[in-house]
């Protein structure tokens, strides 16, 4: 096995102590000759670390087959001094792949001991809300607009590794190191992402709200809502998302939502029906107390979709049901409305309840 090490520039683009003290924090990655932690083996780990004020990266290299043991037993040796480890898809893969292969080598090696922060499990429930075109590694780069360039692939490198051990040639076990050390000092490229899940996952209040109106298709006015929100975090990167009637768009500390509002006539749907009965000339329900004096050729017994009353005003849309009562357009419609009034917002656990439901909304 051949030991490296040496101080690198580590530069902090994200707040470490959200994450824990610097000198508990390990960044790790891992090559390997395969996805398989059975039919393939470890050849090379990186860390990097902090220590005595600066950051250090260290890789152990198994420049034999017979290494991969030594290379496992060092490595969580060198674990015990950490709490938590930081890596991209680690949990999906490297961790998995690292127990495979003590076991193989019955060791008694485990990950018991840290906590596990993968940037890529983080990242991923909002995949679909920040526009994300994949989950892979450049994919979130490109998002945070950084450059990296990255010659080669660690599947790639397989063969490259393969001819290394048979001739020991300087340069593929440089080509080896290299691409390891380059994806440890891209981490913290990507670490600025963390802001986003820091900003999504923590309650908003209300910073400004404003009523405004524009003009439909029919030349009718829309009353439109809009909210400016805070919660003492930001993004690094500006994103939007939006369905046919909320927006979000997010800059910096603020999230800014725009909802069109409902004014008009909906229809409040009751629950036990059979109770009520349908007036038809009328087109509305009454309760079967009521109905005993209403002629029987001006009423019917009610059903789930005629039993509603109808009511006029001005409503702010739902996706599930937040708060009752709620309206409906018509009886099916999986959108339903309750009753807005210019200090509905005013209220924190409103709006920290409703942020939150449009945030999962546009999650999906």
């Amino acid at each position: 096995m051949i030991t490296l090490q040496k101080t690198i520039a580590f530069h902090e683009t994200y707040p470490l102590d959200r994450i824990g003290q610097r000198e508990k924090l390990l960044f790790f990655d891992i090559e390997t000759t395969g996805f398989s932690g059975e039919y393939s083996t470890l050849y090379l780990i990186g860390c990097v670390y902090y220590r005595n004020g600066c950051w250090n990266l260290v890789q152990w290299f198994a420049d034999t087959l017979d290494s991969e043991g030594e290379l496992l037993k060092t490595f969580f040796e060198f674990l015990k001094d950490f709490t938590r480890v930081i890596h991209f898809n680690g949990d999906g893969f490297d961790i998995p792949y690292l127990l495979k292969r003590c076991h193989a080598h019955r060791l008694s090696y485990d990950f018991s001991r840290v906590e596990s922060l993968d940037i890529y499990k983080k990242i991923r429930p909002y995949r679909g809300l920040l526009g994300l075109s994949s989950m892979k590694q450049k994919a979130i780069e490109e998002f945070l607009k950084v450059e990296r360039k990255d010659l080669y692939s660690g599947g790639q490198l397989i063969e490259v590794y393969k001819d290394y051990l048979i001739s020991h040639d300087q340069y593929l076990f440089n080509l080896l190191i290299l691409h390891n050390e380059d994806d440890l000092k891209g981490m913290p490229l990507i670490l600025p992402i963390l802001n986003y899940p820091d900003f999504l996952e923590h309650d908003f209040w209300l910073d400004h709200q404003e009523l405004l109106s524009q003009t439909d298709i029919f030349n009718r006015e829309q009353p439109i809502l809009r909210l400016t929100c805070k919660n003492g975090f930001s993004v690094p990167v500006g994103f939007s998302k939006s369905n046919s009637m909320v927006s979000l768009e997010a800059e910096e500390e603020y999230l800014a939502v725009t909802i069109d509002l409902y004014e008009g006539e909906l229809k409040y749907f009751y629950p036990d029906y059979k109770n009520y009965y349908y007036l038809v000339y009328e087109d509305k329900a009454i309760h079967k107390s009521v109905a005993e004096y209403v002629d029987k050729e001006a009423k019917v017994k009610a059903t789930a979709k005629n039993c509603y009353t109808r009511r006029t005003g001005c409503y702010l849309p739902q996706f599930s049901t937040l708060w009752t009562p709620c309206l409906h357009r018509e009886f099916k419609d999986k959108t339903s409305y309750v009753s807005y009034e210019p200090h509905f917002f005013e209220a924190e656990e409103n709006t920290r309840l409703y942020i939150r439901h449009l945030l999962h909304t546009l999650c999906k």
